[in-house]
């Protein structure tokens, strides 16, 4: 029975060993050079592991740390509750930078492009060059690469790619190439005017963001007044967590205080991103 297992592990080692071997000498004949055998700590596998552990769940330590000062369970359920918030106020703030870069990236790829040109090569041949350093085209990068080399309807292809969010710039550049081709016009001089009216238009954005930066600054504040009198009471010995918590009068406080926090800072929030728009 003890040979049966040995001879059975020798075998599977071997396959394995023999599977190992053929994908690492098919991977060296594809890359057409020599790879190193030795077994090397995936960093990529850790960090994507370590990205699931999203920022959110840092609520749950915080509710458990309230939840234990002050002896109850509510501070745990408003911690488990907060957690889809405040994964959705994150991601939010994620997609909005990402559309920033996206614009920034769309800038770049206009001036990439009326550079290339300026340079001597063809429109055709200057998106490629320009699309594949400044990644601007996204998803459809591939249909409009595609179109710029084999003679496609770049415009179009270029149109369906502004509709992705923070690429609306490519709407004008498609404009430029369409003008350039049907009228002759220079599609170089086209893309400097383009590229300088996404600049300011971004310039604009930025300046009213700065000019906002203190109302938010006031939100902050007034959001953390709350959590700073709560420390000033428990600091002068009054209690406050076991009068919130644990008594009908303090529970009922609490829930409408929490309320009307969140009502102001929704407002306040508001008022701040609509001003925000340009």
């Amino acid at each position: 029975m003890c040979a049966a297992v040995c001879a059975g592990a020798a075998a599977w080692m071997t396959a394995g060993g023999d599977h190992q071997g053929t994908r690492r000498a098919g991977l060296v004949l594809a890359g057409g050079g020599a790879m190193d055998l030795a077994p090397r700590w995936d960093r990529a596998r850790w960090m994507r592991a370590v990205r699931r552990l999203r920022r959110e769940w840092l609520c749950l330590p915080a509710a458990l740390v309230l939840a234990v000062l002050g002896e109850s369970v509510l501070p745990l359920v408003a911690g488990v509750i907060a957690v889809p918030l405040v994964g959705r106020r994150l991601r939010a703030g994620e997609r909005r930078r990402a559309q920033e870069r996206r614009a920034d990236a769309v800038v770049a790829l206009c001036g990439g492009i009326a550079g290339e040109l300026r340079a001597g090569r063809q429109p055709g041949q200057a998106l490629l060059t320009a699309g594949r350093a400044t990644g601007a085209l996204g998803g459809a990068e591939a249909a409009v690469l595609a179109a710029a080399r084999f003679g496609g309807d770049v415009p179009a292809e270029l149109r369906r790619a502004a509709r992705e969010p923070g690429a609306e710039g490519l709407a004008g550049l498609a404009a430029c190439w369409r003008v350039s081709v049907d009228g002759g016009a220079g599609l170089a001089s086209g893309l400097d005017r383009l590229e300088a009216a996404l600049r300011a238009e971004r310039d604009q954005r930025e300046g009213l963001r700065a000019q906002l930066a203190g109302a938010w600054s006031t939100v902050v504040v007034l959001a953390l007044l709350p959590v700073v009198g709560l420390g000033l009471g428990s600091a002068l010995g009054a209690g406050p967590l076991r009068v919130l918590l644990h008594t009908p009068i303090g529970v009922g406080c609490l829930v409408v205080g929490v309320l009307l926090e969140a009502a102001g800072l929704c407002w306040a929030a508001r008022i701040v991103r609509t001003g925000e728009r340009p």
